[in-house]
Order: C-alpha cells, then sequence, then structure tokens
C-alpha cells in the first residue's frame, strides 16, 4: 500500500546558532602605537522559528528531516566590526499545529493564525567587544564576552485539522457520502469499513456566499480511546471543531445506543469534548422504512437536535445544513 501523504505528528531535534565571540583587540596604527580598544560585538546566532503558512495541510515535508540547525553568528573584529548575524531558519507548517516538549509533552504553544511566527529555538546572543568595558579606570580592557550558545532540544509537531465542524461515527456510517454530497471534497468512497484512512476537509457553501468548513475523520469504533482501530490517532482533529456531528447510520440495530457508545469513546478520550455543541444525523434513511424512522424518535436522546438524512436521495439535507449554520452561531 502507497504510504499516505497525510503526516499529522513529526519529532524533531532542533539546534539554533550559538552567537559569535566578541573581539578583544586594541587600535593599532603607524602613529598610533597604543590605541584604545576597538573590538567589534558578536553576531547573534540563527533563530529557528516556525511560521503558519495556509498552504501546508500536513508535516510530511518535516518528516525526514530529523536534525535542524541553524548558523552560528560570526565573530567581531577590530576596527569596531561586528559578526555577521547567523541565518534563521523558517519552518512552514500548518494552521493548527501544536508544539510540544518532547521530553515534557508540555504544549509549548500553537499555531493557530496564518502568518503567525514563533521563535522555536532562539539563537545566542552574541558576545560584546572589549570597546564596551572601557572605562575612566580602565581604558584598555584587554577582554571580551564570548557568545551565547544556542537553545537545541526535541520538540513534537503535532497537527490538529482546523474546522468548523466534525463528523463522529463508526465506520461505513455514511460520512464520507455526506462529505462529497454537501462539499466539493472528493473523499474516497467505498462500502466497506476504514474507507477514510486519513482526514478530509471540505467547504460547505452556504446561502448569500456564507460558507464553513467540515472535516471528516476515519470511523470510530467501540475502544477507540484504548487504541483501538485507527480512530484514536485522528481523535485530536476534533478537538478544534465548534460543532460536532454524530452520524448513524438507519439499519443500526440500535441508533440510540449505537450513538451513546460514539459518546463515551468521545468522553473517556477527552471529557472537555463533550461541551461542544451536538447534532444528530440518521444517515442512509432511504434504507429504511419511515414507519421505522418514526419508530425511532422516542428513542434518540432529547437535547440533541437531529436530523433524518440521504445522502443518496437528498433527503434532509439541506434541514441538516440549517442546523449546523444555526449551531454555529450563522444568522
Amino acid at each position: 500500500m502507497a504510504e499516505s501523504n497525510f503526516i499529522d505528528y513529526v519529532k524533531i531535534f532542533c539546534a539554533s546558532g550559538h552567537g559569535g565571540a566578541g573581539s578583544m583587540h586594541l587600535h593599532r596604527a603607524k602613529y598610533v602605537p597604543k590605541g584604545g580598544p576597538d573590538g567589534g560585538d558578536g553576531g547573534r546566532g540563527g533563530h529557528i522559528i516556525l511560521r503558519a503558512n495556509p498552504q501546508f495541510w500536513t508535516l510530511i515535508h518535516l518528516k525526514y528531516r530529523k536534525v535542524v540547525r541553524a548558523e552560528n553568528g560570526q565573530a567581531g573584529s577590530g576596527a569596531l566590526m561586528k559578526g555577521k548575524q547567523g541565518a534563521d531558519i523558517y519552518l512552514d507548517v500548518p494552521v493548527g499545529t501544536v508544539v510540544k516538549d518532547a521530553e515534557t509533552e508540555e504544549v509549548l504553544f500553537e499555531m493557530v493564525e496564518p502568518g503567525q511566527e514563533r521563535i522555536l529555538c532562539p539563537g545566542g546572543r552574541g558576545g560584546l567587544g572589549n570597546n564596551n568595558f572601557k572605562s575612566a579606570t580602565n581604558q584598555t580592557p584587554r577582554y571580551a564576552q564570548p557568545g551565547q550558545e544556542g537553545v537545541e532540544g526535541w520538540f513534537i509537531l503535532e497537527l490538529k485539522v482546523l474546522a468548523d465542524v466534525g463528523l463522529v461515527g463508526f465506520p461505513n456510517a455514511g460520512k464520507s457520502t455526506f462529505l462529497a454530497t454537501v462539499t466539493s471534497a472528493k473523499p474516497k468512497i467505498a462500502n466497506y469499513p476504514f474507507t477514510t484512512l486519513e482526514p478530509n476537509l471540505g467547504i460547505v457553501k452556504y446561502y448569500d456566499d456564507k460558507s464553513f468548513v467540515i472535516a471528516d475523520i476515519p470511523g470510530i469504533i467501540e475502544g477507540a480511546h484504548e487504541g483501538r482501530g485507527i480512530g484514536l490517532r485522528f481523535l485530536r482533529h476534533i478537538e478544534r471543531n465548534s460543532v460536532l456531528l454524530f452520524m448513524v447510520a438507519a439499519d443500526e440495530p440500535d441508533v440510540a445506543a449505537s450513538y451513546k457508545i460514539l459518546l463515551s469513546e468521545l468522553k473517556q478520550y477527552n471529557p472537555e469534548l463533550l461541551a461542544k455543541d451536538r447534532i444528530l444525523a440518521i444517515t442512509k434513511c432511504d434504507l429504511v422504512e419511515p414507519e421505522a424512522l418514526q419508530k425511532m424518535v422516542r428513542k434518540l436522546p432529547r437535547k440533541v437536535p437531529h436530523f433524518f438524512i440521504s445522502s443518496v436521495t437528498g433527503q434532509g439535507i439541506n434541514d441538516l445544513k440549517d442546523g449546523l449554520w444555526e449551531a454555529l452561531g450563522g444568522v
């Protein structure tokens, strides 16, 4: 099987540049045998800077770049010549990237705005030349500062997809078909579990040129929070979604029970997910008799809006879009 281009987790070693040493130099010329100090400062070491680039949607370009080192600053020299600054290194990452310390797994910062820049490893400060230390009592200082060392360490870059609505459901619940119906996305669709092996994003065009973004993640199975199936790896992608759209196929033996299983998996993975707005869509309604759908209503959760839909016939699709737009705070 060909390797997926969607990489949402990388671990890299980064080292910023060391600062250049300051110069210990005394001015000398043909008719100035004992000039004063004129040692220049050392240059700053290069930073390693992360930049949120909306043109990127995966971390694959960093997967094989395990070590990133910035340039050292150059030493200062006589005649107050300052050393050249080490070149900074910019690493473009997708919007939604979380940066962690690999040793402690502490979240250092998140890249959530297009164009946002954050220094991951600051370059070492350049040392001061001896010219900075002259005084009335020490007119010819014969010392200068060494350059400051750079910063280095292992870091984890973890992508959490940014979307307004996240689709939550079992494999083969009709999520990809729904995404293809309401957006221009073209996810892989087939009648077997785990068709979706990576998150898919699509833009839903609403009325009056308004729109919102939907993310389809691989299906969740019971026990996903313990690592079963492939859903656990992608559960973090719904942490940023404003609304969670639960999708359960109408031909499931017990739709309400299936919804509770999905809810339980999210709760055990991250209880904070339950604070998000939820909508329940019962999919594939074209495969079930209307009478069966009516009986199903009595068992559905009362506090969660529900919609009966069919991506094949279009049943309920516009009503669901209206419901999602309202949940997102649209007017």
